[in-house]
This record gives structure tokens, C-alpha cells and sequence, in this order.
């Protein structure tokens, strides 16, 4: 075939046929000649395939605006069948329980500070502060080797390696007596979580549509908000059984060490990555569809590491922004996370009334999350999204330090969750607009180290002179939040900018596998 008769992405080719291999973007067409006459191609802002699947007409299209969001589009029925295997059998389903236990096993030391493990390793001043913190430095140490570990291997395959001995140094936590050794063990907990949020959000981009992915990203932050529910509850159940000679904190640890290594046993062998696996039992025709669909997502999964992806990420702009973001708007996590039953016992509730109190905070969380995927996939703006709940953030800090009264901090306490769906819509513009394998690895994995910076700077913001408010702290949160709002703005400026530019100039170009949307002239950022 000649380069005269590779399909270029503005191009739309509609016919229907039982012969011939369709044509879609990123793939050649074998057509006979009769065919080829019947072809009509117009350089327009579209994608559209139609095929006969057993007299069953399969129909997408995708159209955009200069924000990136679909003009028209219509899924067929095959489609959504692969979309639902996918979304209830072979990979969400695995990303939510992973995201579930991930958040738990590490926020066991919330809960596990109002049990008593304080006194167990007779933790004094600020040691508990720097429990919370060196979690982070071993997930901060892992993130440049787990770049290439993520390219190199199956995802599920690694994945399930880590969750298992993630969940054996769970499990060894509740033979801790002191400080050094409790330090150590959430040292190595940290590092060995430290690629599960990238790989999550790599499975996503390459598996489903960009207008399908803030919701499943999303699902990943709502399991965190189920985590603290039901962390809670069965937090608060352990602690009320007969401990049989073991304290409560010791038993979370046992029980949720574990479960977590059978877990990772079973994603090893079953998790699904790769949108033509064995195991979805795909047609020749969905075949065909799943190839338009990473069209869409302009995701090409490769074990070949371009440094090229890497120098042009370090040009952009946004990667700095994308990241300082990162960093400020997770000092109040860590915090929160660590903190949290702290802070509400300063409130004058007991230990047990504290864990219970965890519960609104997670359901916070989810409503958070689950209102602003709603209002992505139906508006679209994915940034102005973020920096809407930044302000409920802000709002609820305020409550935290202003008001006297005990109820309105605890809902000030709730709010300030609102931080999560902003993340989650930074994710999702990172997903929707980073293309090129390598390169959208590397802006993931480059967030999660400021992500990790972010989380171990934010407990020491807490200083415990000012407890119970830790007013410094909250002051701290405030400022940062409001800076990430102004980066949200710059970024969302920037890609609407290439985005007026790219509409006004449509080029015609052969599309390569795993080309940058900096390469891709017509690539439209989804803002």
C-alpha cells in the first residue's frame, strides 16, 4: 500500500461490507477495487466506521470541540458489549478492590491510633507524625524504577507480585513493639504500593475511550471514600471482639495483611490489561472496534522506551504545572489521612466514637467524586470541574479554624474531602491528553513522585503544639489550594490555545503507532 492510501485521522471513510477490512484510524484498508470507488473521503474533524456484523450494522463516531469534548457519538451494541465485560468482569472490578485495599492497608495507622498503638510502641513528640511521613519516602523511591517496570511487564502480572508483598509487610506490622521498627515496616509498605495508582491509570487509558475514562478513574478515588466507610466500620467491630490475647490495632493488621496477599495471588493470574486478551474471547469484528477504540484513546501499548516521549514532556509547560499541583494539593492528604481520628477526638469524642467519625468523610468523599464525573461526562470541562472543589476545600478548611462550634468543624472535617475529585480530574486530564506510551507513563509516574513529596511534607505541617486545630496547618492547606486553582486556569489555557490553533489549521498526516499528541498535529486536547 501507498502512503497516498493510509488512512489519516481527519479523514472519514463510511461503507458497509462483509468482505473487506474496515478502515479506522491508525490502519490500513485491503478493499477491492469495487469498494474503493465506493469510498467517499472528506478531511473533516471525524472517525466513523460502519460494518456488518451478522446483519447487525456497528456504528462510532467521534467528533470534536475546541474543548475536546464529543460533538455526536453513538456506541453500538457490540461495542457495549465489550465495554461490559470490561466495566463488570475482567478489569474494573479488579482496579476497585485493589484501590479499596491499597487505601486501607495504608490508612490501618488511623485507625490503629485510636486503638492504642501509641502506647504499644511508645511513640513520643513527633514520631507519629514521621509514621505517616515515611510511608512516602519508600513510595517516593519507587517511582523512577516502577516506570520501566510498568512498560516492560504485564501490568496485571505486576501488580499482583506487589499487592501480595505489600500485604505480607501489613501482615508483619503487628509483631512492631517500637518506633524504628513500626517506621521500617511503613517504609516498605509505601514503597511497595508505590505503583499501583500508575498502573491503574495506565490499564484505564489503554482499555477505554477518553470520554469514558473520568468515570473509571473516578472509581479508583470512590473506593478510597468505601475504604474510610467500611474501614471504619470494621475498624470499629474489631476493636469491639475478643482480641484472644492480641490487641485491636494488631488484628487489623493480620486481617487486612491477609486478604491482601490472597488478592494479589488473584489479580496475578486474572486481571485483564490489554484490551485484546485471551480472555474477553473477542470476534474478529469487535477486534476491529477495539482498534478504533484505541484510535480514540491514542494509547499504543509498547515495551519500547523512547526517551523522545521524555524530552518532550520536559518542554511542556503543563508537566511542570500538572505537577506542582500535585504536590500542593496532597499536604493536606497525608494529614487528613493520618490525622483525621486525631482531630476528631480534639473534638471531645471518645477513641471508638472517632473511627465512627471516619464514616462521613468517606461518604463525602464518593459524593464528591460522583458529582464531578457526573458533570465531566455530561459538560465536559474537566478543569473547571477541579477548581470547584478546591473551593469547597478552601471553604471547609475556613470552617476547621474559624468556628467554635464542634458540629460545624466536623462538617468543615467532611468538606474539605473535596480536594479527591479535584485529583481525580487531574488524572483525567492527564489521561485524556498525554499520548505516547512512554510519555504518558512518564507524566503518571513524574505526578505520583510530587503526588508522594506532597503527602510526606503535609504531617509535619501539623505541628502538635497546635493541636487540636492545627491552625498553621490549615492555613497552609488554604494557600496551596488556591495556587493550585490559578495552575488549573494556566493549563486549561494553554491546551485551548493548541486546540483554536489545530481547529483553524487541520493538516492532513499519516498517523504512526504511539505517536505524542505533540506529533499529532490534529490530536484536540479534552479540557
Amino acid at each position: 500500500m501507498t502512503t497516498e492510501e493510509k488512512t489519516e485521522y481527519y479523514t472519514t471513510t463510511t461503507y458497509t461490507t462483509t468482505t473487506s477490512t474496515i478502515t479506522v484510524p491508525g490502519l490500513e484498508s485491503s478493499l477491492s477495487e469495487d469498494d474503493k470507488k465506493a469510498v467517499q473521503e472528506d478531511t473533516v474533524l471525524a472517525a466513523t466506521i460502519e460494518l456488518d456484523e451478522r446483519s447487525e450494522i456497528v456504528t462510532a463516531k467521534a467528533e470534536y470541540d475546541e474543548n475536546g469534548n464529543h460533538i455526536s457519538f453513538t456506541r453500538s451494541k457490540a461495542e457495549s458489549r465489550i465495554v461490559y465485560k470490561m466495566d463488570f468482569i475482567f478489569v474494573m472490578p479488579f482496579v476497585a478492590v485493589i484501590n479499596f485495599l491499597q487505601f486501607f492497608d495504608k490508612s490501618a495507622i488511623n485507625y490503629a491510633a485510636a486503638m492504642g498503638i501509641k502506647t504499644s510502641t511508645h511513640l513520643t513528640g513527633s514520631q507519629f507524625s514521621w509514621v505517616g511521613s515515611i510511608f512516602y519516602l519508600g513510595y517516593l523511591l519507587f517511582q523512577i524504577p516502577s516506570t520501566f517496570l510498568i512498560q516492560k511487564f504485564s501490568i496485571g502480572k505486576y501488580v499482583g507480585v506487589f499487592i501480595s508483598i505489600w500485604g505480607l509487610v501489613l501482615l508483619l506490622t503487628y509483631k512492631v513493639t517500637n518506633f524504628s521498627q513500626l517506621a521500617g515496616l511503613r517504609f516498605l509498605l509505601g514503597f511497595f504500593e508505590a505503583g499501583i495508582y500508575p498502573s491503574c491509570v495506565m490499564v484505564i487509558s489503554a482499555l477505554y475511550r477518553r470520554s469514558e475514562q473520568s468515570s473509571r478513574i473516578g472509581i479508583i478515588y470512590i473506593c478510597n471514600g468505601i475504604s474510610m466507610i467500611l474501614g471504619g466500620l470494621i475498624s470499629y467491630g474489631i476493636a469491639k471482639l475478643n482480641s484472644h490475647g492480641l490487641l485491636p490495632w494488631q488484628w487489623i493488621m493480620i486481617i487486612l495483611g491477609a486478604v491482601t496477599i490472597f488478592f494479589g495471588f488473584i489479580c496475578f493470574f486474572f486481571m485483564v490489561d490489554n484490551p485484546k486478551a485471551k480472555v474477553l474471547h473477542l470476534t474478529a469484528e469487535q477486534e476491529k472496534i477495539v482498534d478504533e477504540r484505541k484510535a480514540d484513546n491514542a494509547v499504543v501499548q509498547t515495551k519500547q522506551f523512547k526517551m523522545s516521549h521524555i524530552y518532550e514532556s520536559l518542554r511542556e509547560s503543563r508537566f511542570y504545572a500538572m505537577n506542582l499541583i500535585a504536590l500542593l494539593i496532597t499536604f493536606q492528604n497525608s494529614a487528613l489521612s493520618n490525622f483525621n481520628t486525631t482531630i476528631t477526638m480534639g473534638f471531645g469524642f471518645t477513641s471508638l466514637q472517632a473511627i465512627l467519625l471516619t464514616i462521613p468523610s468517606g461518604a463525602g468523599t464518593c459524593l464528591y467524586i460522583l458529582v464531578a464525573v457526573f458533570f465531566n461526562r455530561r459538560y465536559g470541562q474537566t478543569l473547571y470541574i477541579a477548581c470547584v472543589f478546591l473551593v469547597l476545600a478552601i471553604l471547609g478548611l475556613i470552617l476547621l479554624i474559624v468556628i467554635p462550634t464542634f458540629k460545624v468543624k466536623l462538617v468543615g472535617l467532611v468538606m474539605v474531602w473535596g480536594y479527591c475529585a479535584t485529583f481525580v480530574m487531574l488524572l483525567t486530564a492527564i489521561a485524556n491528553n498525554v499520548t505516547g506510551y512512554t510519555k504518558k507513563i512518564f507524566y503518571n509516574c513524574s505526578l505520583m513522585i510530587f503526588y508522594t513529596l506532597g503527602n510526606f511534607i503535609g504531617p509535619f505541617m501539623m505541628v502538635e503544639s497546635q493541636a487540636p486545630l492545627y491552625v498553621g496547618g490549615m492555613i497552609g492547606y488554604i494557600v496551596s489550594n488556591a495556587l493550585c486553582i490559578v495552575l488549573f486556569l494556566y493549563i486549561r489555557w494553554v491546551m485551548v490555545k493548541n486546540n483554536r490553533e489545530r481547529l483553524a489549521n487541520p493538516v492532513k498526516i499519516e498517523l504512526v503507532e504511539d505517536m505524542t499528541d505533540v506529533e499529532n498535529k490534529n490530536f484536540i486536547y479534552r479540557i
